[in-house]
C-alpha cells in the first residue's frame, strides 16, 4: 500500500494503477467504510482513500478540533483491506496558501436538511470532493447511503462540472442493533448507546407502514416523531419526507418514491439516518 501525504506524490503514485474507484473519508474508520473499499474493488483494479478532517466543511462551534482521529490504525485497516493508495493531506496541501475557488450548489438541495442547519457544510464538502477527484482521477467515486443528502449533491456536483466519474452508493452499515455505523458513536455514553436504535426501529415502522399502503407524508413523519419520543436520551432535530432527487418535502409520495432521513441529537453527538421508500417498479434499497 502506497500512503501519500503531498499532491504531487498522489499523482506519481496514482500513474500505473489502471482503473481507481475513491473512497473519501475523515478517517476513524469502522465497517462501514471497509464495506465501500470492498464495493470500489468489486469492479476497479485499485482502490485509492483520502483520510482527511476537512476543515472547510465544520460550522462555529461544530467538533472540528475533537472529531476522532486514529490514523495509525486506520492505516492499518486498509492495508489489511488490500487498499493501493492513501492520501493523507495536509490543510495546507489541499488547500494551499492563495485558494480562492470554492465550488457551491446553489438552490433547494442545500438550503434544506442539514444544509439549512449548517450553513456553508455542503460548499466545504463539494469544493473538498472536486479537489480530491482532480488530485486523483478516480474512475469511480464511492461513498455511502447514510448521508443522503451528501449523496445528492454530490451528484449533481459530478453532473454540473462534467466530471468524468461514475457515483456509486454503496449501503448504510449497521451493528447489530441497526444503529447506522458513524465515527461520531464514539461520542456516545452507554445509556445515550442504548437508546439510539430508536431511530433505525422508527424508519422501519416507516417502511411497514408504506409497504402496507400508506402514503401520506405527514403520518409517516409522525411516526417517526412518536417513535422518538419514546426515550428521553435523544431528541430528533428533524425527519424530512422527500422527493428522493429534489429533496421537496411531499404532502403524500407518489411513483418517484421518497427518502425519508432524519437528523437527531444524543448529547454530543448528532446521528443521521435515512431510508429510501421505492417507488413504482423499484426495489427497495439494500441495507444491514
Amino acid at each position: 500500500m502506497q500512503v501519500a501525504h503531498r499532491r504531487e506524490d498522489v499523482r506519481v503514485m496514482r500513474a500505473g494503477l489502471g482503473t481507481v474507484a475513491l473512497v473519501p473519508t475523515m478517517g476513524f474508520l469502522h465497517d462501514g467504510h471497509l464495506s465501500l473499499v470492498e464495493l470500489a474493488r468489486r469492479h476497479h483494479d485499485a482502490v485509492a482513500v483520502s483520510v482527511f478532517v476537512n476543515p472547510t466543511q465544520f460550522g462555529p462551534g461544530e467538533d472540528l478540533d475533537s472529531y476522532p482521529r486514529d490514523l495509525d490504525h486506520d492505516l492499518g485497516l486498509l492495508e489489511q483491506a488490500g487498499v493501493d493508495l492513501v492520501w493523507v493531506p495536509e490543510v495546507a496541501d489541499v488547500y494551499p496558501v492563495g485558494s480562492s475557488t470554492r465550488v457551491r450548489v446553489e438552490g433547494p438541495l442545500t438550503a434544506v436538511l442539514e444544509g439549512g442547519r449548517r450553513p456553508g457544510h455542503f460548499d466545504g464538502v463539494a469544493t473538498v470532493v472536486t479537489i480530491l477527484l482532480g488530485a486523483i482521477r478516480p474512475d469511480a467515486l464511492v461513498i455511502g447511503a447514510k448521508d443522503a443528502q451528501q449523496v445528492v449533491v454530490l451528484r449533481q456536483v459530478v453532473r454540473d462540472l462534467a466530471i468524468g466519474v461514475q457515483v456509486v452508493v454503496g449501503p448504510t452499515w449497521r451493528e447489530p442493533d441497526g444503529l447506522a455505523m458513524s465515527s461520531r458513536n464514539v461520542y456516545l455514553t452507554p445509556v445515550q448507546r442504548a437508546a439510539a436504535p430508536v431511530l433505525r426501529r422508527s424508519l422501519t415502522e416507516v417502511e411497514q407502514r408504506y409497504a402496507a399502503g400508506e402514503r401520506d407524508a405527514e403520518t409517516l413523519r409522525s411516526l417517526v416523531r412518536s417513535g422518538v419520543a419514546t426515550q428521553s436520551e435523544g431528541s430528533l432535530e428533524y425527519v424530512s419526507v422527500a422527493d428522493p432527487v429534489t429533496l421537496a418535502e411531499l404532502d403524500r409520495i407518489g411513483p418517484a418514491g421518497a427518502l425519508v432521513s432524519l437528523a437527531a441529537d444524543f448529547g454530543r453527538a448528532r446521528l443521521l439516518d435515512n431510508v429510501t421508500l421505492p417507488g413504482a417498479g423499484r426495489a427497495p434499497a439494500t441495507v444491514r
